[in-house]
């Protein structure tokens, strides 16, 4: 049985959030970080500032220039990286338990003195520009969700490339990451999560002497709001001239964090787009041997998220693939699932489950997201029940609910437009961009885009 450990929460009188749990099978202490904003934060037509913050975290703070900050690291054998999430600017660092007062400290400079260097500033965004380019030319489907959210999104934060687009980050200037720092960057939006080898009461004097001083910020992030609804189908196809073969992201709105069935939801998307035995990978891979591979599932904020599936296939068989796959999501929404099929979900997922709760790193990620949505412990001890507790007729409410009816998906496809673009006619009002445009969404993100 899995279940939450014991663990202490405090909250600082700045308004920090502090977790600890200790854990003290091997001699490490990991940290999770979640401050609240994120790219949600970021400038509408600005794209990517927090990211860039957030790389700019590890490149100089406090006394340490670059250089000096990643030696302390690597000299202890920790591992510190920061990232921008939707919501959230996340920091993970696990050190020796020897080396926790050195974790915290960096911890501490990093976000309550970062250098945000114009030097660093112009090489971390160049570099990210140069990482976009890199992947169009050989990953191409690592970049279906920013241009799948843009067009599902438009201008609401979740429609937001997280790491910002080729021309976004061109634009984005040092003082636009120091305003974002000052604006975003502050006691009351810190969520510190410790958890591992740890000394409870010299973690938390270690943590008040860190952060105790640290200032609120401005003011604090407005609440997102709810995403747009469904939009009628479109299509979005990005041209790459050459292609041999089509990537395809077919998405709809989806259900928040806090979503009440999520068990069910998790055990029907297992069975339609989840494993490799899934529904949708039999259509596409077993049956027809159309792609090496499908699957779908939903990304889930404070607000809403999206449902998604993607796949890819050689380029003559674009529009079979695509057209399975809506069927396949079709005869989810019209036949359900069988008491057999869930009870084959539930070991599977009761597996993986264990497995994602085994170190100190795992807890210390599974707290954070609890406490950042609120869900409460049961969130992660009641799991496993409410596992046991779906059947068919649970099965069919959240198909009914979260899963779209096909024609409420909108279609994004990277391969030749020249070769796929009639393949395409047939399911909806379409538009073209090139791979290699510097952003994610046409200029005009409306309906007015569409015919």
């Amino acid at each position: 049985m899995v279940r939450v450990p014991a663990h202490e929460r405090l909250e600082l009188e700045n308004g920090a959030t502090l977790i600890l749990l200790p854990r003290r099978e091997v001699p490490l202490v990991a940290c999770q970080v979640l401050l609240r904003g994120g790219a949600a934060g970021d400038p509408p037509r600005l794209p990517g500032v927090a990211s860039l913050v957030a790389a700019l975290l590890e490149k100089g703070a406090g006394r340490r220039d670059a250089y000096a900050f990643a030696e302390a690291v690597e000299g202890a054998g920790g591992s510190f990286t920061a990232a921008a999430a939707p919501e959230a600017i996340t920091v993970r660092s696990q050190f020796m338990a020897r080396d926790q007062d050195l974790m915290l400290e960096l911890l501490a400079d990093a976000l309550r003195t970062p250098r945000l260097a114009a030097e660093e500033f112009d090489h971390v965004r160049d570099r990210q520009i140069e990482f976009i380019k890199a992947v169009k030319d050989s990953e191409p489907a690592e970049l279906l969700d920013a241009y799948g959210r843009a067009l599902l999104f438009g201008r609401h934060p979740y429609g937001r490339a997280v790491h910002g687009s080729e021309s976004s980050l061109a634009a984005i200037t040092p003082a636009d990451a120091r305003e974002y720092y000052r604006t975003h960057f502050g006691a009351e939006r810190l969520l510190l999560v410790l958890a591992g080898d740890l000394d409870l009461r010299g973690a938390e004097a270690a943590v008040r002497t860190a952060f105790s001083t640290w200032p609120r910020t401005p003011a604090s992030p407005p609440p997102l709001a709810s995403p747009p609804a469904a939009p009628a189908r479109r299509i979005l196809l990005v041209d790459a001239p050459g292609a041999t073969q089509s990537h395809f992201w077919i998405g709809a709105p989806g259900v928040d964090k806090r979503y009440p069935r999520r068990a069910a939801l998790d055990l029907v998307n297992t069975l339609f787009g989840g494993r490799f035995t899934s529904l949708l990978n039999a259509e596409l891979r077993i049956k027809s041997g159309l792609s090496y591979g499908a699957r779908s599932g939903f990304a889930r904020g404070s607000a809403g998220g999206d449902f998604s599936i993607r796949s890819f296939v050689e380029t003559p068989n674009t529009g079979q693939a695509i057209r399975l796959a809506l069927q396949a999501l079709e005869r989810l929404r019209d036949e359900g699932v069988s008491s057999e099929m869930l009870q084959s979900a539930r070991a599977y997922t009761l597996g993986q489950y264990a497995l994602g709760l085994e170190t100190a790193a795992d807890w210390a990620a599974a707290l954070a997201e609890v406490e950042f949505f609120g869900l409460g412990a049961r969130y992660i001890d009641e799991y496993p029940t409410e596992l046991a507790a779906v059947d068919r007729d649970a099965a069919r409410a959240v198909i009914a609910e979260a899963f779209p009816h096909p024609r409420n998906t909108v279609l994004v496809v990277i391969g030749d437009a020249d070769r796929i673009g009639e393949q395409l006619g047939g399911f909806g009002p379409m538009v073209r961009m090139r791979l290699t445009d510097a952003q994610f969404s046409l200029e005009t993100a409306g309906d007015e885009a569409f015919p």
